[in-house]
């Protein structure tokens, strides 16, 4: 029989690696072609890889919540699959690594046992053998290690956990026993009302509370949110905006709408196709930071913020905008809105996004100050419409109406956006709201 290797395939555009979930197939046991092999997770899709032969599961080389590059390959089988020729291994050669790497393995154990006393488990977190040797040989201390952010499960640290803090801990240089003495000053210094961002702040147990984990996204949503915060300077501009006109002629076309596409047209596109227009006057706004680059795009490719049943959010985004017109934006939501919903979506709905949009009116409110998706610089929130007395300037003079009034806030990225720019580009997308073209057929 040949020995065929499963690898790892590209899941989308920039995705370069996943985390396995678990494993669907125990070894020993038969997969058929096309079977699901593992459940992966690349940043906040989940997907299922499918065995590329059929044969019967010899050896897995990933555990569930490690990392897996892709290209790489993560598992082996024992195939009868002619096919399979230019993927067979010699097994002798095979048989003859394995003893040698378990040899290895058993080595670096005996090692990790006598060098590793520094770094030895404590309390109620694991350290697996492998993040404890990395500890040992970076000169760790269990101190320094108990402050590492883990992505694993149950909050443990993983080979690459290790891999970021030592790559950040070497370019800050930081020095490890002067940050935790200044974690004990501070600590001791009465009038200080901020704690270090690794600190944790105790919750005394009443016996009244229920702890509940963080599931697996809303770990990375806390993540990406707090290093938004941490990175981008935010600020956040406001406008008011009437959308009598656009609320009139979508009651007088969503029936029709409705009839003919079989599916609702909400304002969300509208606000949407805006935007797309008022990036074309300012495609400033439409930009990447990296370090001290700008990076300006040419498309405009704006994430949708859609919640999630479980409460969780996802970003898919709606590709090239500037291209679409409205019927077309219309349909890219509301395919994205319901895959993102029965968690249908695909890695690359979510890539590529160089603009958001977020609808807090959908949940009855009249602003809000979003949080940049990273690596963009500007994030567009809609309030609720909401009916209210307004001025109006007439030819006979100023009167008082009822008014469909929507406030749109916008949160930039105030090292490479301006407030003018900032300012500008949310009041332009007010203004083509305001004159919206009621005649055109949709």
């Amino acid at each position: 029989m040949a020995r065929v290797e499963l690898i790892m395939p590209k899941m989308g555009e920039s995705v370069s690696e996943a985390t396995i979930i678990s494993w669907t197939k125990e070894i020993g046991e038969t997969i058929e072609l096309d079977e699901t092999v593992v459940e992966i997770a690349t940043d906040k899709v989940d997907s299922e890889v499918p065995s590329t032969h059929e044969g019967k599961l010899i050896e897995k080389l990933f555990e569930a919540d490690e990392v897996v590059q892709v290209g790489q390959v993560f598992a082996i089988l024992e195939s009868e699959d002619v096919e399979s020729s230019s993927q067979e291994i010699d097994t002798t050669d095979t048989d003859t690594e394995k003893e040698k790497i378990k040899i290895i393995e058993k080595e670096v154990l005996e090692t990790i046992e006598k060098n590793t006393s520094n770094t030895s488990n404590s309390g109620n977190r694991f350290y697996s053998p492998l993040v404890r040797s990395i500890a040992s040989e970076e000169g760790i201390k269990v101190e320094e290690l108990e402050l590492i952010p883990g992505t694993g499960k149950d909050g443990r640290v993983t080979k690459t956990d290790m891999i970021n803090y030592i790559k950040s801990r070497s370019e800050k240089n930081i020095n490890t026993n002067t940050e935790i003495k200044e974690i004990e000053t501070n600590q001791t210094v009465s009038n200080k009302n901020e704690t270090p961002t690794h600190q944790k702040t105790p919750i005394p147990n009443t016996g009244e509370i229920e702890i509940v984990e963080m599931d697996r996204m809303r770990k990375l949503i806390s993540s990406h949110m707090t290093m938004s915060k941490a990175t981008s300077a935010h600020i956040t501009s406001m406008v008011e905006v009437d959308m009598t006109n656009i609320v009139n002629w979508r009651n007088s076309v969503k029936e029709d709408f409705k009839d003919r596409e079989k599916q609702n047209i909400t304002f969300t596109p509208i606000i949407i196709e805006a935007m797309a227009k008022a990036v074309k006057d300012f495609p400033l706004i439409n930009v990447s930071v990296d370090g001290t680059n700008i990076h300006i795009h040419k498309n405009v490719n704006i994430g949708m913020a859609a919640a999630l049943p479980d409460g969780n959010l996802i970003v898919p985004v709606i590709k090239e905008c500037q291209n679409k017109n409205l019927i077309g934006i219309t349909k890219s939501v509301n395919d994205l809105a319901s895959r993102a919903r029965s968690s249908q979506l695909n890695p690359d709905d979510i890539q590529g996004g160089t603009i958001t949009m977020t609808n807090v009116g959908t949940f009855g409110n009249v602003m809000g100050t979003p949080i940049i998706n990273q690596p963009q610089v500007a994030i567009m929130a809609a309030g609720a419409i909401k009916k209210k007395p307004a001025v109006l300037e007439t030819e006979y003079g100023d009167v008082i109406a009822i008014r469909h009034m929507m406030f749109l806030s916008l949160s930039y990225d105030h090292r490479v956006v301006d407030g003018a720019l900032g300012g500008q580009f949310v009041r332009r997308v007010g203004d083509y709201l305001e004159k919206f073209d009621t005649k055109q057929k949709i």
